[in-house]
C-alpha cells in the first residue's frame, strides 16, 4: 500500500505531460474567419503601430526598423492553408519590387519552432517576426476588431497605411495595391483617396486563389 502515493504522482505527471503535448500540437487562439475580402477603412489605423516581436534570430524588431520603405505586412500561420498558398506570391513580390522600395514583412501568429521549421522548408527570404498572443495583439493594433488569416497591410514609405486586405491575396490584387502605394509615395494622391479608388478597382477583379499550395 505504501506504493500508492508514488503511483499517483507518476500518473499525474503522465497526464500533465500529455496535456502539454496536446497543447503544443494546437495553434494559438485563432482569429475569426474573415467575413469579407476587404477591411472596413474606417477601422484602420492611420500609421503603422509600434509593437515589437522577435525575428528569426530572436532579436526584437518593430516595423519602424525598415524606414523609408513601403511595407507589405502579412499576418499568417503555418496551420492556415490560404496563408501557405500566399507565400510564393509574397516571395515573388519581394524579388520583383524590393529594389524600388517595397519590403515584405511576414508576421507569424504561431509557435516559434513550427514557424522556423516551415520557413526553412519554404526557403522564405523576406524577414519574419514571430509571436503567439503578442502577434495576434499586433494584428489588432492595426485597428480591425476581427482578424482573419491571412491579413495583409500595405503602407507607404512614410509609414502611412494605404490599405489592408483580409483573406488570400492574388497577384492581380497585389498589382493594383502596389500601384496605389506608388501614387501615394509620389504625392499624386493621399492614402484616403487611394483607398477609396482601390475599393472599386478591387471589387471589379475576379476572385482567384494565389498560385501555390492548394492543400
Amino acid at each position: 500500500m505504501k506504493s500508492w502515493p508514488i503511483v499517483a504522482i507518476a500518473v499525474s505527471a503522465m497526464a500533465a505531460g500529455a496535456a502539454f503535448y496536446l497543447y503544443r500540437q494546437q495553434p494559438p487562439p485563432a482569429p475569426v474567419a474573415a467575413p469579407a475580402p476587404e477591411v472596413d477603412a474606417a477601422q484602420l489605423a492611420a500609421t503603422l503601430p509600434g509593437f515589437q516581436l522577435a525575428d528569426r534570430d530572436g532579436q526584437m524588431k518593430s516595423l519602424q526598423d525598415w524606414p523609408n520603405q513601403a511595407l507589405i505586412v502579412n499576418f499568417w500561420a503555418t496551420w492556415c492553408a490560404p496563408c501557405r498558398r500566399e507565400i510564393p506570391l509574397l516571395q515573388q513580390l519581394q524579388r520583383d519590387h524590393g529594389a524600388e522600395g517595397f519590403q515584405v514583412i511576414g508576421i507569424a501568429v504561431d509557435f516559434r519552432d513550427k514557424v522556423l521549421a516551415y520557413a526553412d522548408e519554404m526557403k522564405i527570404e523576406y524577414p519574419l517576426l514571430i509571436g503567439e498572443q503578442e502577434a495576434l495583439d499586433a494584428a489588432a493594433a492595426f485597428g480591425v476588431e476581427a482578424v482573419g488569416f491571412p491579413f495583409t497591410v500595405f503602407s507607404d514609405r512614410q509609414g502611412r497605411i494605404v490599405t489592408a486586405h483580409m483573406g488570400e491575396l492574388t497577384a492581380a490584387q497585389a498589382g493594383l495595391i502596389l500601384d496605389a502605394v506608388r501614387q501615394v509615395d509620389s504625392g499624386a494622391t493621399t492614402p484616403e483617396a487611394a483607398r477609396a479608388s482601390l475599393e472599386a478597382a478591387l471589387a471589379a477583379l475576379p476572385s482567384t486563389p494565389a498560385e501555390g499550395d492548394q492543400s
